[in-house]
């Protein structure tokens, strides 16, 4: 029967995470600063756009509801 691995230690366990970690954050290609711009700007139109067309359909729903709420009303 094979012989079980002796468990690290917390201190040596947590060492080692630090240690990939910071190997894996070396690999990471970050985006410029005009790439954050500009997608953070997308975003922003984009959610208004998307707020404008639930808005508007809100909006048409609510009178076509209150409009067959009073035939029957």
């Amino acid at each position: 029967m094979a012989e079980a691995k002796k468990k690290q230690g917390l201190f040596a366990r947590i060492g080692k995470w630090f240690r990939e970690m910071r190997s894996e954050l070396k690999k990471v290609v970050w985006p410029t600063g005009k790439q954050v711009f500009n997608n953070t700007l997308i975003v922003i139109v984009v959610s208004i756009i998307v707020g404008i067309i639930v808005g508007l359909l809100d909006m048409a729903f609510s009178a076509g509801v209150l409009g067959f709420l009073g035939l029957f009303g």
